[in-house]
């Protein structure tokens, strides 16, 4: 059975007591989580008891890394001034207290520059990276492709590294979610376009895969995740995708729907995808 890295995200729900285990009954061997709302501005503060006992799990369930996913209100792109302020405030409480709980990575969507244009909202998004790199202390930021949306910036692997070419921390990384890369027009199932995009930024600066299948077709520019194997990429697409290079070198987080669905069994699922690719 294949021992690499592989999760998915895991809820923190009111306590943060259960959060390993709930990951471990499910078979992660690496997690993500929300360690705030992921709809409110405001970023929960854990007391030093809490902190030290999430600390403790880490080491004592061996489930590495752990990632934290910035909350969704934020638009570090913005071009509205209170909004883009907001935006860096929370990134840099979400940065400090990912630091606290020794998280190694903050993952985060670089945003929408609301019609005003791309440079603007390349320019916001590098300049509220670069004022939060004092509270990084450990942890890196993980800059996650978006899918094409309308105003969106980082779809392309030319967007993704022209910022990241432009950030001045060195703590900084990217996230591919393949949902996103297939709904912008990317073909994870195909050597070519997997050589591109390596070509382009690097599979050694991606530090985290978000494994997702996507309920519409490729190039649809649609952010809508499904079950692996379920969607418009399908089994034997992923199982290509393992197969290349570097990519199983990568931890693996998981946030395809839990509605009906066996979460364990879909992980285990996709340890047989990765076993086959390696036995190709």
């Amino acid at each position: 059975m294949c021992m690499k890295k592989v999760g998915r995200h895991v809820s923190m729900d009111k306590e943060i007591d259960n959060t390993f285990l709930n990951a471990k009954e499910i078979g992660c061997t690496s997690m993500q989580v929300f360690i705030s709302s992921p709809r409110r501005w405001d970023v929960k503060r854990f007391n030093h008891e809490e902190k030290l006992k999430f600390i403790s799990d880490l080491s004592r369930f061996n489930i590495e890394p752990v990632v934290a996913h910035m909350p969704y209100l934020p638009n570090l792109a913005s071009p509205v001034r209170e909004i883009h302020k907001r935006s860096v405030e929370t990134l840099n409480a979400i940065a400090t207290e990912a630091s606290e709980l020794e998280i190694e990575y903050v993952v985060l969507h670089l945003g929408s520059h609301m019609g005003e244009g791309r440079e603007l909202g390349v320019g916001n998004f590098v300049n509220a990276i670069n004022e939060v790199e004092d509270s990084l202390r450990g942890v890196t930021l993980l800059l996650e492709n978006e899918a094409g949306q309308k105003n969106s910036i980082g779809s392309t692997p030319e967007e993704l590294i022209d910022i990241f070419d432009k950030i001045n921390s060195k703590k900084v990384g990217f996230c591919i979610d393949t949902c996103h890369i297939f709904a912008a027009g990317y073909d994870i199932g195909n050597v070519e376009v997997m050589e591109k995009i390596d070509k382009t930024i690097d599979i050694r600066n991606v530090h985290i895969f978000h494994l997702n299948d996507s309920k519409f077709e490729l190039g649809s520019r649609l952010d809508r995740h499904d079950n692996i194997g379920k969607g418009k990429i399908g089994a034997e697409r992923f199982r290509k995708f393992f197969g290349y290079k570097n990519v199983l070198s990568k931890p693996m987080i998981l946030e395809t729907p839990i509605n009906g669905i066996d979460t364990k069994e879909e992980l285990e699922g996709v340890k047989h995808l990765m076993d086959k690719s390696l036995n190709d």
